[in-house]
């Protein structure tokens, strides 16, 4: 299976990253589009293994993805398999026909960027602009320093953590990262 390799971290001035991006010759291969994603689970059991089974719709695309437990060192690692999905609404009612049920929703806006080694999404959620770096490990460490980045600015959480964080942070009790539960 694939390793995914990726780091995140917060973005404080999206249109700068995108400069940024273009004069160390990336170039945007999406452009910003609407992302939705639904994680599915049956009584905790993925959660409690550190697993994500979850269905994305990215734009008029969906995809199905099985991520295992990660190994959290200086760069976030874990086993990922994805593919591609023509129905993500019939493969919903199959999970739940199984005893699959939506357990985490989030959305954002992403756009994606590659130089041809790796590739850099920058993501506009509801609790703030994040941007992901994926790739070998020494690209990684190369591109974030070039963008200004440090070590101590890499985050290895899920989107699910960083939105319980932001939760007890907000005194919020939404229970997705929809904007509509967090413009509530």
């Amino acid at each position: 299976m694939p390793n995914e390799v990726e780091i995140k971290f917060l973005v404080h001035n999206l249109e700068e990253v995108r400069e940024n991006l273009k004069r160390l010759g990336f170039k945007e291969v999406t452009p910003r589009t609407h992302e939705m994603n639904t994680l599915y689970d049956h009584e905790e059991t993925l959660r409690r293994r550190g697993e994500i089974l979850r269905i994305r719709k990215y734009g008029d695309r969906w995809t199905l993805t099985h991520k295992s437990k990660g190994e959290n060192a200086r760069h976030k690692t874990r086993e990922e398999t994805e593919t591609k999905v023509q129905d993500g609404e019939a493969l919903e009612q199959i999970f739940h026909a199984m005893g699959y049920d939506p357990a985490f929703r989030y959305e954002k806006f992403r756009s994606e960027w590659s130089d041809g080694s790796g590739h850099i999404v920058l993501d506009e959620t509801p609790i703030g602009n994040i941007g992901e770096i994926e790739g070998p490990p020494d690209w990684i460490d190369g591109v974030a320093q070039r963008l200004g980045l440090q070590v101590r600015d890499y985050i290895n959480k899920s989107y699910g953590e960083l939105f319980l964080e932001w939760k007890a942070d907000k005194h919020s009790d939404a229970h997705n990262m929809t904007f509509a539960e967090i413009s509530r």
